[in-house]
Formats: structure tokens, sequence, C-alpha cells
């Protein structure tokens, strides 16, 4: 009997295989041709209600149900599979209606924010595109009294309690009325203890312009895109979902990435081997299914080890701990070379709160009001 771990790695597996052989470069429609995808889709069709709601709970986590599923509907209707093709139909106009749903809000929380002075990018959200994730978010150089102001003021929204983590990295959550995705908004510094103010600064001044839907948003940079999901997937989660490869392979496919400034930003902070190994990272499993993301070789050269890969562990895609350390040491020691004493003085509080999250979890099965 397969069990839950085993299923849901090989949903993992199909899923990949969907995203990378599924899509032509730049994953905005799916390939012409999708005979390498056929025997996945043939063995989704043989699946029963129960089963394809357990596919679609790992696409949902990995954020790419929008994506996976357009490729599976169009080579279901080739291969005469009518009841696949309209389950995934299905889904498609449920989720893209939650998706216009929270775009609509987000581009009136950003408007809102920017009419009371301050200055927003949309992170993370928007860069799974078509798909969404869970939650939206922000980043400001405002102020946090601001921001909770017009967010109670223009929305009647309510601040969710806060973890250690979340004091921290000077983050807030909200729920708003009618909107069931969390509004997170990180306030003027990034990183899980709110080391990286110099870095966070060029989130704003380096912002560009993106229309989705008809709606207009602020969006980071590529270059800060890259920091944005390193800090994240390197220094804090240390883990990858599906979604982060689909979206940098996006950004190396199309060669949208200026290396030289990348490096600058990343050197702000001191994490430049970090973004290496992550971008390495990429590569490598987008390579593995069938997908090409090719990252300069010095940019390789400057990763922790050409050879390190994520694996399918739980739910997500894991980065080996020996390297996720090795790569703290490096982000501190850069720290006080640099004399960051902001840095110097966060960052060692983040093993401490680590280690109390992962105790939390162990005893009570959440680290809520921690991490």
């Amino acid at each position: 009997m397969t069990t839950d771990s085993s299923r849901t790695h090989q949903y993992l597996e199909i899923l990949s295989r969907l995203m990378f052989r599924g899509y032509s470069a730049g994953f905005q429609t799916p390939a012409t041709n999708l005979e390498a995808v056929y025997p996945d889709v043939e063995y989704l069709s043989t699946l029963n209600d129960s089963e394809l709601s357990d596919f679609l709970r790992v696409a949902d986590i990995h954020h790419v149900s929008v994506r996976a599923l357009q490729v599976v509907a169009d080579a279901a209707d080739t291969l005469g599979h009518p009841q696949l093709a309209r389950w995934c139909e299905s889904t498609l106009t449920t989720e893209r209606a939650r998706i216009e749903r929270a775009i609509g809000f987000l581009e009136r929380i950003c408007q809102a924010l920017e009419a009371g002075g301050c200055n927003v990018s949309v992170i993370k959200s928007l860069d799974h595109w078509p798909d969404l994730g869970s939650d939206l978010d922000l980043y400001t150089s405002g102020d946090e009294h601001t921001v909770a102001r017009v967010m109670a003021e223009e929305f009647n929204a309510e601040r969710e309690p806060r973890s250690w983590g979340d004091r921290l990295a000077n983050k807030w959550n909200f729920s708003i009325p009618g909107l069931p995705e969390l509004v997170e908004i990180h306030v003027q510094y990034l990183g899980q203890t709110g080391e990286h103010k110099l870095m966070a600064r060029r989130v704003v001044e380096r912002r560009v312009t993106r229309e989705l839907n008809g709606h207009i948003f602020r969006v980071p940079a590529p270059e800060e895109r890259v920091v944005i999901s390193t800090l994240q997937r390197m220094y804090r989660h240390f883990y990858f979902r599906l979604c982060d490869m689909a979206d940098f392979a996006t950004l190396l496919q199309t060669h949208a990435i200026d290396f030289s400034e990348l490096r600058r930003a990343a050197n702000l902070g001191g994490i430049w081997p970090g973004v290496a190994t992550f971008l390495a990272l990429v590569s490598d499993y987008v390579s593995r299914y069938g997908g090409k993301a090719e990252v300069p070789p010095e940019v390789v050269a400057s990763s922790y080890s050409a050879n390190i890969r994520v694996q399918a562990r739980g739910d997500f895609l894991r980065v080996p701990m020996l390297p996720a350390a090795s790569l703290y040491g490096s982000q501190l020691l850069s720290a006080s070379r640099h004399r960051d004493l902001r840095a110097m003085c966060r960052l060692p509080l983040l093993p401490p709160l680590a280690m109390s999250a992962l105790v939390a979890y162990r005893l009570t099965g959440s680290d809520k009001g921690i991490w």
C-alpha cells in the first residue's frame, strides 16, 4: 500500500515533469507537443476523486496548480480523457476566480498605502503568476503606524497576533473582511531577524511596474526578487516549493537577471554565496526534470558546492542543513567585516529562535508564536 509520504513524493515528481517538460520557455503557454507528459496524464486519468484531491493539495502547497492543470487539461483533451479534462477546467475556474478576487484587493491595498505615504512593492506573491500563493506579501519603506492606520481605516483590517520572528523581522499580518488570504507587510527591513536595511531599500528604489489582468502593481526588479527568495529559502525556511524552481527558471530562461547587479545587491547583506547556491539549486532541479535554466559558471563557482541538491522530504524540497549552516556563518562573518551593527546584533538571535521553534513543533505540532 502506498503511504501518504510516498504518494506526496510521487505527485511532486509528476508535477515537476508537467512543469519542466510541459511548458515552452518562460512558462507562459503549454508546449505545442506534450508527448513527454502523456504517461503522467494517463496515470492521472486513473485516479479517483479522493486521489485527485490529494494531487491538487500537493499542487496547491507548491503554488503551481494553475500552471500544472493547464498542461493536464490540454493533454487530456488530446488523449481522449474528457472526465479528467472537465475536472481540470472546473478546478481552474474556481482557482482563477480566487486569484482575480485576491489581486483586486491587492491593487487597492497598494493604492491606499501609496496614497498614505508608504511606498510599496509586492514581493513573492506575484512571482508565481498565473498562480498565486496563500497570502499576499508586501514590502514598504513607510512606517508601521501609518501602515496600521491605513489598513484599519481603508479596509477594516485586523492585526493578527505576532510571533517572536515577526517582531524581529518587523512584519505584520492583517486579516481583511471578505478576503481569505492574509496580507503580510514587511516594514523597512528584510531578513528573518530584520537584519537587512540596505538590501531592503533597493526593493522600493529599483521596483518596476507590472500589469496583470488589467491590474497595475509595483514589484521588485529581478535581482531583488532573487535576493528576497534567497533569504526566504536559504536563510530561513531551508526548503523550496516547486514554484520557486519554475519562477526563477523563467528569469534564467528569459535572461532577465543582471548578474553584476545581483552580486552588488547580495554583497550588501553578505549573502552572495547563498544567492549563488540558490540559483545553482534551481538550475540543477530544473535540468533533472527535462527543463533548462542555465546559470553562468562564475555564479556556480561562488556557490557552496556544485554538487548539493534539494531532496523531497515531507511536503517540500529540503535544503541540506550543512550548507545552510555554512551560509549563515558566512553571512555573520560578512556583517562583522563590514561593521554592520544591526546585522551583528540580530543575526545571533536566529539559531536560538530556530531551536525554540523546533522544540515547540515537536512538543505541540506547531511553531505558532515563535517562527
